[in-house]
């Protein structure tokens, strides 16, 4: 069993274990400084495709937290990676934000309303009935469906908002066809992030607060899995679960140079 000691890089979510609401989460901001101190190659990975990698770099910044941009992964650019190597030049139409768009123009790929190769559904704020409607009857068309993300809501101060998980299970009731999604849990999204730092699992090592997506394809994708409780997870969350993390840690504050290098057991299981 490999220790935290053997780990070389990390790909780390960052809503609930860097961040809460914007808020930065007690030792976030030494262990990014920790990991620049060390030349320790680090990916920031997110499900959210609204944003470009730069406004997500500000909007940290913003927060107290000194990402760089290019050590930010989201799962638009997951998706444009994919599609990339699936089809070079393709088409697509999008419903989407800039974080997507721009990922996939950057990738390529040409967005058009005139029989797209690829339907692809992301992260918006502005949903329509009538692009969903050009969705339905492209897919219909013989359009391959693909989604950035699998989540069916999104937080905001207001409460909870429907996301693209839940537009893409309207789009599969119309059609019968389900999307291929790139993002977390798919263990792709870690794979793509790896070959991104030029690094492999053996060690790589991931951290998220979610066992349902984070933990489950960082064992899938073969690397070290830490769970922090700051985000959604708790012991009795996990208990839920027929896996488990390799180590289950308070906060990212545990990650810190001066805490016990030895993986602890997690015996709280």
């Amino acid at each position: 069993m490999r220790t935290r000691a053997e780990i070389e890089c990390w790909l780390t979510d960052m809503d609930g274990v860097l961040v809460h609401e914007n808020t930065p989460i007690p030792g976030a901001s030494q262990l990014l400084q920790q990991w620049r101190d060390t030349g320790t190659p680090f990916l920031v990975l997110t499900n959210n495709s609204i944003f470009t990698p730069r406004d997500l770099s500000a909007r940290l910044r913003a927060s107290g937290l000194l990402v760089p941009e290019e050590s930010i992964w989201t799962s638009a650019l997951a998706t444009a990676d994919f599609l990339k190597s699936q089809m070079p030049g393709g088409t697509a139409f999008v419903i989407g934000e800039a974080g997507l768009t721009t990922a996939l123009h950057e990738a390529g790929f040409i967005m058009t309303e005139t029989e797209p190769d690829y339907v692809v559904v992301g992260e918006t704020r502005n949903y329509s009935f009538e692009a969903i409607t050009k969705a339905i009857r492209f897919i219909g068309a013989g359009a391959r469906f693909i989604a950035t993300n699998p989540d069916a809501t999104g937080p905001s101060t207001d409460g909870v908002l429907p996301a693209t998980g839940a537009i893409s299970a309207l789009i599969t009731k119309a059609t019968g066809m389900e999307p291929y999604v790139v993002g977390k849990p798919n263990p792709m999204m870690f794979r793509s992030a790896m070959n991104r730092l030029g690094a492999h699992s053996e060690n790589t090592g991931m951290i998220g607060d979610r066992m349902d997506t984070d933990v489950v394809a960082g064992i899938e994708a073969g690397l070290h899995t830490v769970l922090v409780l700051t985000g959604i997870s708790d012991p009795a969350e996990i208990q839920r679960y027929p896996f488990r993390p390799d180590e289950v840690l308070d906060s990212v504050a545990d990650l810190l140079a001066e805490h016990p290098v030895e993986a602890e057991e997690t015996d709280i299981l």
